[in-house]
């Protein structure tokens, strides 16, 4: 089989649908074409494999949502069960097969429309299929809610990869993350199916666009309308942070997401200090909030009361705030490069992340117009970054003192600092 593969290969190249063919090619086995001359490093990683180790991250959001999308079904109609039990009410065969069922088509769609717009724009520019789209192919899925109509996410997904990637020259060349151009695309063209308490529990809306009995409100959705008290008789923090509550299909689970944080970050993949940054900026924003509520500016009937209230800490266990930190922030290609910009990215993505939650109650999220807002700005942050250390280490010279040990070393810095 290989071989037949590698006859079609010389067959290939050089005409139009070579990029194509080698992108399967290369998928499927070690290529076998070796450099010309000396390798400068030596690494066992490439983008593939960097991908995949991304991919190997979100695989437990993944399958976590497809249990709780059938838990949630269930639960909606029968009720929520008293005496909670992991294996009897939520690991349960129903559970699964509902929410593979529903999501899984979300994946595939996902991956055969974005991969299609790829291989197209590859074919039409001669060069080689990326591999960037492996790990937004994955995310849009878990970003969106269980019920999203099929043609609405491919006309999203067209849009994402066109006009937030290949525009831009493609991989490696896009200022805005892919995948959040995709749930932005969506959450403007139809906010209808991105919000409200219909949305986030399979059943509750059908393909019409009408409501039906099941109600699914979440835990943003409840503090948005002030309902606090009715919150909390429903969800404890223990679920809140396990991830059995409504929600877009893989940002439930604050623990998976943190596994899959520390996967990535012990694996050198995404960045720590982005992350850090991130949480800290969303607990000072939180603690901003909590502070004007205590001081009394803030009456309880106002309709900012709910949000303002929630301790700082609980905005990570809710809506997608610590999915976009872990998963989305940390997108080398559209985030910072240099580290003190990182500090500064990171922290302004969790500051404005809370404080669109807070001020937009009829959207209450706003992780994912935080970081393409910072996307915009990333780009700007390292450049006063780097303009900051050529000013201090140009400052450092002039006042340094230098002790040459000849004359030709004088004429040597003489010359250099002229």
């Amino acid at each position: 089989m290989k071989n037949k593969l590698h006859q079609l290969k010389l067959k290939y190249r050089g005409k139009k649908m070579a990029p194509a063919f080698n992108a399967l090619h290369t998928f499927l086995y070690t290529p076998n074409e070796t450099t010309h001359s000396g390798g400068h490093i030596r690494v066992a990683d490439d983008l593939k494999r960097t991908m995949n180790t991304v991919i190997m991250a979100l695989v437990p959001c993944l399958l976590f949502g497809m249990f709780n999308a059938g838990y949630q079904h269930y639960s909606a109609i029968n009720g929520f069960p008293e005496n909670f039990s992991l294996f009897e009410h939520f690991l349960t065969w129903d559970n699964f097969w509902l929410g593979a069922i529903t999501i899984l088509p979300l994946v595939i769609v996902s991956y055969g429309v974005g991969l299609a717009i790829e291989f197209l724009f590859a074919v039409i520019k001669g060069h080689e299929v990326e591999e960037g789209y492996l790990v937004t192919g994955m995310l849009v899925p878990l970003i969106v809610p269980v019920d999203t109509p099929l043609w609405m996410l491919a006309v999203a997904v067209i849009f994402g990869v066109v006009i937030g990637k290949e525009v831009f020259g493609g991989t490696g060349m896009n200022i805005l993350n892919p995948a959040l151009t995709i749930r932005a695309f969506l959450f403007f063209a139809y906010p209808t199916w991105m919000s409200g308490d219909k949305v986030w529990v399979h059943g509750a809306v059908d393909m019409a666009g009408t409501a039906d009995a099941i109600s699914g409100e979440t835990v943003l959705g409840y503090l948005a309308q002030g309902n606090t008290t009715e919150m909390f008789q429903k969800y404890d923090l223990a679920e809140m942070f396990y991830g059995f509550i409504p929600g877009s299909v893989g940002e439930t689970s604050t623990l998976l997401i943190l596994l899959g944080g520390l996967f990535l970050v012990f694996s050198k993949i995404a960045s720590w200090r982005i992350m850090l940054s991130a949480v800290l900026g969303s607990l000072a924003m939180g603690l901003i909030f909590n502070g004007i509520v205590d001081a009394g500016w803030i009456p309880e009937y106002s309709k900012f009361y709910g949000l303002m209230s929630f301790e700082f800490w609980q905005h990570l266990l809710v809506g997608g705030l610590a999915f976009g930190i872990v998963f989305m922030a940390t997108d080398p290609v559209t985030g910072s490069q240099t580290n003190r910009g990182k500090w500064i990215y990171g922290f302004l993505i969790g500051f404005l992340s809370v404080m669109i939650r807070v001020f937009n109650p009829g959207y209450p999220e706003g992780v994912f117009l935080a970081i393409l807002l910072m996307n915009v700005f990333a780009p700007t942050i390292d450049h006063y970054v780097v303009r900051g250390n050529v000013k201090r280490r140009m400052k450092r010279l002039k006042t340094a003192t230098i002790h040459p040990k000849t004359s030709e070393e004088v004429d040597a810095l003489k010359t250099e600092t002229a």
